[in-house]
């Protein structure tokens, strides 16, 4: 995949996971923050772990059965989890979709 493929793709997923934060959170709260690709969903977005688990549940049943992201949120240590930032599930999202590929 070319470079402008992948930022096609990159910016795409983010949007996609913009707007389930948008969902979780609440347009409200969305409108007051700065959601980058490299936003914390812990210390930038302020998200507890319900918050978090539902957005999950939403990447999951938007690709369904093309990734096991659940599986991958379980390998993440508490470091990781606390830190986990937009662009890694972006990272993720991109790897899973296109391994078949």
């Amino acid at each position: 995949m070319d470079s402008i493929e992948l930022q096609k793709q990159k910016k795409e997923v983010f949007e996609l996971l913009k707007k389930f934060i948008t969902e979780v959170l609440g347009e409200d709260i969305v409108d007051e923050l700065e959601i980058t690709e490299y936003s914390t969903f812990t210390k930038d977005l302020e998200m507890d772990s319900i918050e978090i688990v539902a957005l999950a549940e939403k990447v999951k049943n938007y690709y369904n059965d093309d990734m096991d992201f659940n599986g991958w949120v379980a390998t993440l240590d508490m470091d990781q989890l606390i830190n986990l930032r937009i662009i890694d599930i972006i990272n993720f999202i991109i790897d899973a979709t296109n391994k078949d590929k």
